[in-house]
């Protein structure tokens, strides 16, 4: 499974010397199946090969343990109106976790980057662009939002809940170990929160800065613990979006919570920050928000 992976972002962008092209071309974007990579993690489908082809469809939404979606904003927007006039503006996009496929970072930047010499009528047309594009890549409908530069929706907020980086506790192991979680037997309903996420890109090795919010209710879990979890991630080569999903498993499998929802929020890369949800069914995460570091 390793070595199916490790061929498929061979062919990915990541890595890779590029060109940026200045003309629309969506044959930039570059899909990565999220199946094999959840496979590592213990969410399979049914056995047999067409148990296989429908976790690749719409039908993972009926086997996957949890609701969620990726969330993308993109700060390097630009297109030109119809008479050559330059336009800019910071587009939000949401991608179904129940998707087949995520879409690789580099190759999206790239995709975006095709817009800056590009005449467009009106918003309108590139809205309808970005999300026919990226829902065929993906597999699933993407929803698409434009924002102007200066719009109050893309101010700075806090994540809600105790912040949990203050626990004083020493640290020797820098690779996740769900074994090290603990709880204890009262049933509490609380959102916790931590700053100290690191993960590293699996193909060039990049840092990937973030936070995490993880919201439950169940038995309390352990507060230091829990920290030196969540920094085990600082050596982790993976994607955004598989951290999470780790991140989610792990916690129902170790503190078997009642509900829980897991969000991380990463710091931006190339001009795009990813942030990825996970959540029990019928949880939501609070109201789209950018973080300071974001």
């Amino acid at each position: 499974m390793k070595e199916e992976l490790s061929r498929e972002l061979a062919n990915s962008p990541l890595g890779q010397a590029s060109d940026y092209p200045t003309h629309y071309d969506p044959s930039l974007l570059f899909g990565i199946e999220r199946a094999d990579n959840r496979a590592l993690i213990g969410i399979v489908p049914e056995s047999g090969r067409a148990a296989k082809e429908e976790s690749r469809g719409v039908g993972e939404a009926r086997i996957l343990p949890f609701e969620g979606e990726d969330e993308w904003h993109a700060f390097e927007l630009s297109w030109l109106n119809a008479r050559g006039k330059p336009r800019v503006g910071v587009a939000r996009f949401s991608v179904p976790a129940s998707s087949p496929r995520l879409i690789e970072s580099k190759s999206w930047k790239l995709y975006l980057n095709s817009f800056n010499q590009t005449r467009l009528d009106d918003t309108q047309q590139l809205l309808v662009m970005l999300k026919n594009d990226l829902s065929n890549v993906a597999g699933a409908p993407v929803t698409v939002k434009v924002f102007g530069v200066d719009d109050d929706a893309l101010m700075p907020r806090r994540l809600p809940g105790e912040c949990i980086d203050g626990v004083d506790i020493s640290i020797d192991d820098y690779t996740p170990n769900a074994e090290m979680l603990s709880t204890d037997d009262e049933i509490v309903e609380e959102t916790l929160h931590s700053h100290l996420l690191k993960s590293n890109c699996p193909v060039t090795g990049q840092p990937d800065w973030g936070s995490v919010m993880i919201r439950y209710r169940g038995p309390r879990l352990d507060r230091g613990s829990l920290l030196r979890y969540l920094v085990g991630y600082r050596q982790q080569q993976d994607f955004h979006e598989h951290c999470v999903e780790r991140i989610f498993v792990e916690l129902m499998a170790q503190a078997r919570p009642e509900r829980l929802l897991v969000m991380a929020r990463y710091l931006r890369r190339g001009g795009l920050d990813i942030s990825p949800w996970r959540g029990s069914p019928g949880e939501r995460p609070p109201e789209s928000l950018r973080l300071m570091r974001q």
